[in-house]
């Protein structure tokens, strides 16, 4: 029998062999970058030896019965035992996702693999009759003595699982389009290198130790500089104006190209810094170079960029913006479509900007899978920051942090960039926080709650103030910020009110910034607002801390803000590099255990390997909202008709979210109660709503989150 694996669209027949040779050659290649080509190459090899059973071949030749192909090769490898069975969990999963390993009490139909090895499968011996399953040794390389074993092996099995269903997609696509979708993966880390120092050419002559432009110089020289340094983990810890974007991009390009590396991984906590960084690396580095990589990027609607889509699948570029949730949910995740890229993560250069935005719930196993890519998958990593973590006593003792730090000079640096004066208003009313904003003429004030600030603005609204904060879509912010912008620039009056989204990278420049009490590092990213751009007298800016009078419960902010004010109770300064320091000892300190809120590092233990429960527990962004698509724009009211008309598609939730504003609970509540909401996604997961009174959203507050309960609207 010619034992057929797929049939493509023109009639081209790929025998199952043909695809598995292709197959383990390509995750062959993909497991070099972290030396296990020959693991790399037996899973793929392996993966699809269920496909010479009688039955499949009969189903792809137009029977309707479905056949289970993925089980057999993982029950090979299983029997096999030693490092065959890191296989079989890859080849198991490489449809429906890593499996849990499950009990011994399991059943066939568990979905675990200890339920999968028990399942009676179709005949498919035959498979070696053209495949021979080559020799496996250890591992390519050997945990150290303090880590969690099971860990350091649930990570192998990660990334031989990405590198194994990435090749599996790219040679069955390949045959299927006959090769017609263009994957254009960029140009070398060199040409990047030689087109950043064309571009900063000019800044390199700079060296007037006296002048901003001078010291940023001087920081992004060094920079270059330790680019030749040997692998390992790096501090960036530069104050605000002092150039970290370019200074960490020409690090990492410089390190990447010393070490031959594949690629630069920028991961931001934020949209709004990815798309301001994403836009400045396209401008240096060219834009088919750079893939950003996050919910607000659409590139399936735009046939043109269709090779940037085929990228974002695998992360095939030299560089790459993305998002802390992106990044760490996918090293967590057991779903092959999420996992492709982690392959390309090994033997990269991986910068974590505004490092202090790491998600403390699950802080413990993001630096355990950060080591496991620096120990073992020939990455490095860079910690950029004006507020650096203290993670001294959560790395392991083999990973010094503190040795390799980027910023030359580094506490005479915050020296001279000190720009501001912080000072602690303690408890005040609004009237008088509301008094102090109405005789300003530039000045941010940041509130922890969208309700706060609404209230604060209502008061001090007028000509030159506005208001900024998650109750309005990301368009409508966008052409916000425009305008403050222009105003700020002009030098006319301009008053805003806002939460914490403008706190960091948001590039805004006030003479004075009020901040409601938070953590340190908060009232850091604040002041960096203020006197930005050091263009006034440090003597005439200042940045006002203050508490008000009632309190306010901010979900996860407590332990942060309550170490600031025992902080400054002390009369410590906030902005001195040693209380930053203290204030993250003590924030981790406290959170203790809750550094690892779900457990996740208890659920690889004893050779038990949790995958598919931890890729559903591990969620950074956990809030309990819903969703409201706002259709003021002319677009947002032809997405909303195309969801009524066709339903929901990728493209369209992408476009729709530029237009939607996410409500907690009890807001919600209360407006669904008053009619104001209309669900628009009964069979989804996520729950979608349209605002139906328009009079609910303004265009000075966004959604109005003022509705009670017993308001009504009638329709």
């Amino acid at each position: 029998m010619r034992y057929l694996a797929h049939i493509n669209k023109y009639g081209d027949e790929q025998t199952v062999k043909e695809h598995l040779e292709n197959t383990a050659v390509l995750c062959g290649k993909f497991a070099e970058s972290f030396g296990a080509y020959d693991a790399g190459y037996c899973c793929g090899l392996l993966h699809d030896i269920g496909k010479y059973s009688l039955k499949f071949q009969q189903r792809i030749r137009g029977s309707e019965q479905r056949v289970d192909h993925a089980t057999a090769g993982a029950k090979v490898c299983w029997e096999k035992k030693g490092m065959y069975q890191f296989l079989s969990y890859c080849i198991a999963g490489h449809h429906a996702g890593l499996p849990d390993t499950g009990g011994s009490g399991d059943i066939s139909t568990d979905g675990t693999m200890t339920g999968r090895m028990r399942k009676k499968l179709e005949d498919f011996e035959a498979y070696a009759e053209e495949i021979k399953i080559p020799m496996l040794g250890n591992p390519p390389f050997q945990p150290v003595k303090s880590e969690n074993i099971d860990f350091f092996f649930s990570m192998f099995i990660r990334m031989l699982y990405s590198c194994l269903v990435d090749a599996d997609y790219l040679d069955t696509e390949s045959f299927m389009n006959r090769k017609e979708r263009v994957r254009e993966q960029g140009e070398t880390i060199a040409v990047l290198c030689d087109r950043l120092e064309k571009h900063i050419s000019d800044w390199l002559k700079q060296e007037d130790l006296s002048t901003v432009n001078g010291r940023r110089t001087e920081i992004l020289k060094h920079c270059m500089k330790m680019g030749e340094a040997n692998k390992g983990l790096f501090r960036l810890t530069v104050p605000t104006g002092g150039g970290k974007t370019i200074a960490s991009l020409a690090f990492a390009l410089k390190h990447a190209e010393k070490h031959h590396m594949d690629r630069v991984i920028y991961v931001i906590p934020y949209t709004s810094i990815i798309e301001q960084n994403a836009k400045v690396f396209t401008e240096i580095l060219g834009s088919e170079n750079v893939l950003e990589n996050h919910c607000n990027i659409d590139y399936e609607s735009d046939e043109e960029l269709r090779p940037m889509q085929l990228a974002a699948e695998n992360w095939d570029k030299p560089v790459i913006v993305t998002t802390n949730v992106q990044f760490f949910e996918s090293l967590f995740s057991n779903k092959s479509s999420r996992c492709r890229k982690l392959h390309n993560m090994a033997n990269s250069v991986i910068i974590f900007d505004e490092a202090q935005m790491l998600p403390n719930d699950y802080l413990k196993p993001c630096i355990a899978a950060m080591e496991q890519l620096l120990r073992y998958y020939r990455s490095s990593i860079g910690l950029c920051t004006a507020t650096q973590p203290a993670l001294k006593n959560i790395l392991s003792e083999n990973i010094d942090i503190a040795s390799v730090e980027l910023c030359p000079r580094m506490e005479e640096q915050f020296r001279f960039f000190k720009r501001v004066s912080i000072h602690n208003l303690e408890r005040i009313s609004e009237d008088e926080l509301v008094h102090r904003l109405e005789t300003e003429h530039q000045a941010l004030c940041i509130l922890n709650t969208r309700k706060r600030a609404q209230k604060i603005y209502q008061q001090v609204k007028g000509e030159g103030v506005y208001h900024l904060s998650t109750t309005m879509y990301p368009v409508h912010r966008k052409a916000i910020l425009d305008k403050i912008r222009e105003r700020l620039k002009k030098q006319e009056r301009c008053i805003v009110v806002s939460t914490s989204l403008v706190e960091a990278g948001v590039d805004l420049d006030f003479q004075t910034v009020y901040r409601q009490m938070a953590g340190v590092d908060s009232i850091i990213q604040a002041a960096g607002r203020c006197n930005r751009e050091g263009k006034r007298n440090a003597d005439t800016c200042f940045t006002y801390i203050f508490s008000l009078e009632g309190r306010e419960d901010v979900p996860g902010q407590r332990q942060q803000t309550e170490i600031t004010e025992s902080l400054l109770y002390d009369k410590r300064n906030p902005d001195s590099l040693d209380t930053i320091n203290r204030y993250f000892k003590m924030l981790y300190h406290f959170k203790g255990d809750n550094l690892d809120k779900k457990r996740i590092m208890d659920k690889f233990k004893k050779s038990n390997f949790q995958f598919a429960t931890v890729s559903k527990e591990f969620t950074i962004i956990e809030e309990n909202t819903k969703t409201i698509l706002i259709t003021r724009e002319g677009e947002a009211a032809e997405v909303y008709e195309e969801l009524r008309q066709k339903g929901f598609t990728k493209g369209l939730v992408r476009k729709m979210g530029q237009y939607c504003v996410n409500l907690h609970e009890n807001d919600f509540q209360k407006m669904y109660a008053a009619g104001i909401l209309e669900e628009i996604s009964e069979d989804m997961k996520q729950d979608y709503f349209v605002l139906r009174d328009n009079e609910a959203y303004t265009e000075d507050m966004g959604l109005t989150l003022g509705v009670e309960y017993g308001q009504a609207v009638i329709w």
